[in-house]
């Protein structure tokens, strides 16, 4: 398998809540690092999506929010800015 090799730097207990957390999923920190990567990349892809899906369509309105967060077994937050 091909990989990337990649040096990162962090706060100190950020670090330990990495290595606490990969060790309770029983992965490697590589693995666990590279999971929430993958996670954070997804969420980004998608916020972007719906960034330019209501740049073209409009805003969602608050009834197709709420049926998006009851289709995903979510609770609805208050409308704010997605990072």
């Amino acid at each position: 398998m091909q990989v990337d090799r990649l040096s990162i730097t962090m706060d100190p207990r950020l670090g330990a809540a990495a290595r606490r957390a990969a060790r309770r999923a029983r992965v490697s920190l590589s693995a666990w690092i590279a999971e929430a990567t993958a996670d954070r990349v997804r969420n980004e892809a998608l916020g972007h999506a719906l960034d330019q899906w209501e740049a073209e369509d409009g805003t969602f309105t608050s009834k197709e929010l709420t049926a998006a967060a009851e289709v995903l077994g979510l609770k609805r937050k208050p409308r704010g800015r997605r990072k």
